[in-house]
């Protein structure tokens, strides 16, 4: 037997030339019948895990938590104006007075502190820049 005509050892896999496999999105024959059985059920089949997680099933209670309770929140602090490097340090302490006083979590202040270091980071690079361009271009007008 040529090594073209083996059986391939991979069921299914690699598919024969111009059989690129099942087309995105479509559906196996056992969810076919899984979704023909449920239609109509849904609302039914809601309000039956509702009343499981309701009677103590942890298991239903934490399916529902999971897809109804968000994974994060939006944080709302008053943060001062940010306009220069040292201004991160005034935030940065605002943040953790936040935290101190229970309007956040420290996870949540972990968020908001990295997006003001970045913030900072990106700020003293850019002034870096400026001042290298005006040093340069002094050093330009020195040598003429």
């Amino acid at each position: 037997m040529e090594s073209d005509q083996r059986p391939n050892p991979l069921r299914g896999r690699p598919f024969h030339k111009g059989n690129g496999g099942r087309p995105p999105g479509s559906k196996n024959k056992t969810t076919l019948v899984a979704e023909a059985l449920l239609q109509g059920e849904e609302v039914e089949l809601v309000r039956k895990g509702i009343e499981l997680a309701k009677a103590g099933d942890t298991a239903m209670l934490k399916f529902f938590l999971e897809r109804i309770v968000p994974k994060q929140r939006s944080v709302q602090i008053d943060l001062p104006p940010i306009n220069s490097v040292s201004d991160a340090t005034d935030a940065l302490a605002a943040v953790v007075e936040a935290v101190s006083r229970g309007e956040i979590t420290p996870s949540e202040a972990a968020g908001v502190a990295s997006a003001i270091t970045a913030y900072a980071r990106m700020a003293d690079l850019a002034e870096t820049d400026e001042r290298l361009e005006r040093i340069e271009k002094h050093l330009r007008e020195v040598e003429q």
